[in-house]
C-alpha cells in the first residue's frame, strides 16, 4: 500500500515529503503507526526511497531506482485495459533449469506469471504480447541459456481455446473483475479522508489486474468478458476522486510541515 501511495501522490510531484505525511496517509488507510514506519524502513532498505534527517524528523525522497520502478508500474497500470490490435503472433518461452536449481525455477515461474504469461506445461510459457520479450531480457539478465524465446502463430492442430483455458484461470480473473466492479462501482465517499482512502484503494486494487489478466485479444476472450466494464469504473472513479484525494495528501504534508516548524522552534527555544 505504501508503494501505491508513493506512486499515486509522490511520484507525479517528484519532490520530497515528510515521513510523517506518509505515516499519516497510511493511518488514513487503516494501518497502525508502527506498521507504517516499518513499511517506510523496508522501502528504504530496498533502495526505493531515501531519507534525510532534519532534526528529529525525516524527509523522504524517491531514489532513481524508485522512480524507475514506480514509473514503469504506472505506465502499465494506467495503460491497462485500453483496446489493442493483435497481429496473431504469440511469444513462447521455453524455460530450461536444472532439476537441482529449484530456487531459480520457482523465481522464473513467478516472474513469468507476474508478466502475464500462462503455462502450457513442460517448461513452456505463452503470451500474446510479443513486445514483452524485451522486458524478459531485462528480468532474466545473467541467467543466459535458461530461457529460449520464439515468436509463432497458432497452427491447425488442436483447440486454441482449450489451450488458453489450460494456461490461465480466466474464471478466477473474471470473479476478481466482478468483485472490483461491485465494490467500487457503488462506492460514494463524501469527506476528504474517505475520498483519499477510496482513491488509494481503487488504484491499489486495479494495479493487480495487469498481472492477473493476460490481456488476451478480444476474439479469444469469453463472451461478456468484464474488463471493459471494470476499466470504465476505474477510469471514471479515478478521475472523479483524483483532485480531492491529491488535495488531502497535500493537506497531510502541510500539517507535517507546520508540525516540523513548531518542533524546530521549540528546540531552539529550549537550547537558549
Amino acid at each position: 500500500m505504501l508503494l501505491t501511495v508513493l506512486g499515486e501522490y509522490v511520484l507525479p510531484a517528484r519532490s520530497a515529503v515528510w515521513q510523517e505525511t506518509l505515516v499519516g496517509a497510511l493511518e488514513s488507510l487503516g494501518y497502525r503507526v508502527q506498521a507504517a514506519r516499518q513499511a517506510i524502513s523496508r522501502s528504504a532498505g530496498a533502495g526505493w526511497i531515501a531519507t534525510e534527517r532534519h532534526g528529529r524528523r525525516s524527509r523522504v525522497q524517491l531514489t532513481d531506482e524508485g522512480v524507475e520502478m514506480l514509473g514503469s508500474g504506472a505506465s502499465r497500470i494506467y495503460g491497462f485495459g485500453e483496446p489493442w490490435e493483435w497481429d496473431g503472433r504469440w511469444l513462447l518461452v521455453a524455460v530450461r533449469v536444472p532439476e537441482e536449481r529449484r530456487d531459480i525455477r520457482h523465481r522464473m515461474r513467478t516472474r513469468l506469471a507476474w508478466e502475464g504469461f500462462g503455462s502450457l506445461g513442460g517448461g513452456l510459457w505463452i503470451s500474446p504480447h510479443v513486445e514483452r520479450e524485451g522486458a524478459l531480457d531485462e528480468l532474466f539478465a545473467g541467467e543466459d541459456g535458461m530461457l529460449v524465446s520464439f515468436r509463432a502463430e497458432a497452427g491447425s492442430l488442436g483447440d486454441l481455446r482449450e489451450a488458453i483455458q489450460a494456461a490461465w484461470d480466466l474464471a478466477e480473473v473474471e470473479r476478481e473483475y466482478e468483485g472490483f466492479i461491485d465494490r467500487f462501482g457503488r462506492l460514494s465517499p463524501r469527506s476528504p479522508p474517505e475520498i483519499f482512502r477510496a482513491q488509494t484503494e481503487l488504484v491499489h486494487e486495479w494495479r493487480r489486474f495487469p498481472f492477473l489478466d493476460p490481456d488476451l485479444p478480444r476474439p479469444l476472450l469469453p463472451k461478456g468478458w468484464p474488463l471493459s466494464r471494470a476499466h470504465s469504473v476505474f477510469s471514471r472513479k479515478h478521475e472523479g476522486w483524483g483532485k480531492p484525494a491529491q488535495d488531502y495528501f497535500r493537506l497531510l504534508e502541510a500539517g507535517a510541515s507546520a508540525s516540523a516548524g513548531s518542533s524546530s522552534n521549540s528546540s531552539r527555544t529550549a537550547s537558549k
